[in-house]
């Protein structure tokens, strides 16, 4: 390790095969925990290139634990994380709101390494236990619509980096792999991502795959349709921007995102939301980020269909039901 952070002291940058061969000794235990911490504070420094990112998401795919859905197609809503922001989960709510409407959806997530709740945190904290049994997984989501991968399970690498990760505490390049590697390998993928810069990256990389993908990037921070200001959307049809009163039919202000001071208060939070009862403010944003993952499936004539269809999984308790059967199987 000391010959790889020596040369990148020195402001070079490795190549896509030599990013997945770090990686992959990350993962086999060949480095201590400092010298782990010194690699990733590298790219806190400095901008990660394509073919890093691309070297490193090969090594954690090489890795995974491999998960067959048996051809259905299926969604991820799912932020990059690290904007900071301490806002309510509101990727994994939109999830179910996707999900009561009836498009499936195979949602990958991790504790929060920058912030208090992450999707896993929530899940974990209502009431569902991770696995990585393709049995289990298919099962949930034939009964339920959805279905939950813990990234660590699929992921050998990121179970070695996850105390220093939180020990670090703020963002990585690794929360900007998460949406990469999911074993599922969806057909939709709705993105978040924290800046410009990322948004570009994503879409060089997501265009790559073939699928349909939707990034969005909130112009004032956020990973997320926040409805606090104007929502950059970079689709596989081109680049676009939209205000809040067109996403969500009002602004709303950061304060009405908060997302609690505690694993306990996030859930709370969460089933307020997802049984109807959440404030206008809540409502709107977690519908605009369903609406926005829903039109991206090319099944609804306009935003504005997918919005209503979002609309009718919350208000008719469709996504509080995917929810409940969800937890009840485990």
């Amino acid at each position: 390790m000391k010959k790889i952070l020596q040369y990148l002291f020195e402001h070079k940058t490795l190549s896509r095969e030599k990013a997945r061969e770090v990686l992959l000794q990350v993962s086999a235990g060949q480095y201590n925990e400092s010298e782990i911490a010194s690699f990733i504070t590298v790219y806190l420094m400095r901008s990660i290139t394509i073919e890093e990112l691309q070297g490193f998401r090969d090594a954690l795919l090489e890795l995974s634990v491999k998960l067959n859905l048996q051809g259905r197609p299926v969604m991820d809503i799912v932020g990059t994380g690290g904007d900071g922001k301490n806002t309510f989960n509101i990727s994994t709510l939109s999830c179910f709101i996707v999900a009561g409407a009836g498009q499936l959806v195979a949602k990958h997530g991790n504790y929060g390494a920058s912030t208090i709740s992450g999707a896993s945190n929530v899940m974990e904290q209502l009431g569902y236990r991770f696995k990585n049994d393709p049995d289990v997984l298919n099962r949930e989501l034939d009964e339920a619509g959805i279905c939950f991968l813990h990234a660590p399970l699929f992921h050998p690498a990121l179970k070695v980096v996850g105390p220093i990760r939180k020990n670090l505490g703020v963002r990585t390049f690794f929360n900007m792999l998460g949406p990469m590697v999911n074993p599922a390998a969806p057909d939709f993928q709705l993105v978040g991502v924290y800046n410009l810069e990322m948004a570009r990256i994503y879409n060089y990389l997501l265009q790559e795959t073939g699928n349909a993908f939707t990034i969005i990037h909130g112009l004032d921070g956020y990973d997320e349709i926040s409805l606090t200001n104007d929502t950059k959307v970079i689709t596989n049809k081109g680049e676009f921007i939209f205000t809040p009163e067109y996403l969500g039919k009002r602004s709303v202000i950061a304060e009405d995102l908060h997302g609690g001071d505690s694993v306990e208060a996030a859930a709370q939070i969460f089933i307020r939301i997802v049984k109807g009862d959440g404030s206008w403010a809540q409502n709107a944003v977690v519908l605009a980020n369903a609406a926005m993952a829903l039109y991206g499936t090319g099944a609804y004539a306009s935003y504005n269909d997918a919005y209503l269809a979002a609309v009718e999984s919350l208000d008719s308790g469709k996504a509080y039901q995917a929810l409940q059967k969800l937890i009840n199987l485990q």
